[in-house]
């Protein structure tokens, strides 16, 4: 039988951080995170700035993701519920990224 380890979650880095910060300072606070699971490539912290813009940090895992949130001042938890949603200004530009090679059809 295998044995169940229970893994520590790891820490986000300095990079990761001052990444986070920098989109805070760029777009307004209060900023909010969504820290969604990505399966084995660790979690994704959706970040939404108080003017609506939209950024993203990569970390190890769900942990990783929490600890950012709590290390960047100014920066508050949240889920995807109708406040957070409201918040997004998804701009044409956006939306052509997001569409990639489909956007010019």
């Amino acid at each position: 039988m295998a044995e169940e380890t229970e893994e520590t979650p790891s820490a986000p880095t300095s990079r990761q951080v001052a990444a986070a910060r920098d989109f805070v300072a760029r777009h307004g606070k209060p900023s909010r995170a969504v820290v969604e699971n990505i399966g084995r490539a660790g979690a994704r912290v959706v970040l939404v700035g108080a003017d609506g813009a939209l950024g993203d940090v990569l970390v190890a895992d769900s942990g990783a993701g929490a600890a950012l949130v709590e290390a960047v001042a100014d920066l508050e938890a949240a889920e995807w519920d109708s406040a957070t949603v409201k918040l997004v200004k998804i701009g044409p530009a956006h939306r052509r990224r997001m569409a990639g090679p489909r956007a010019g059809r």
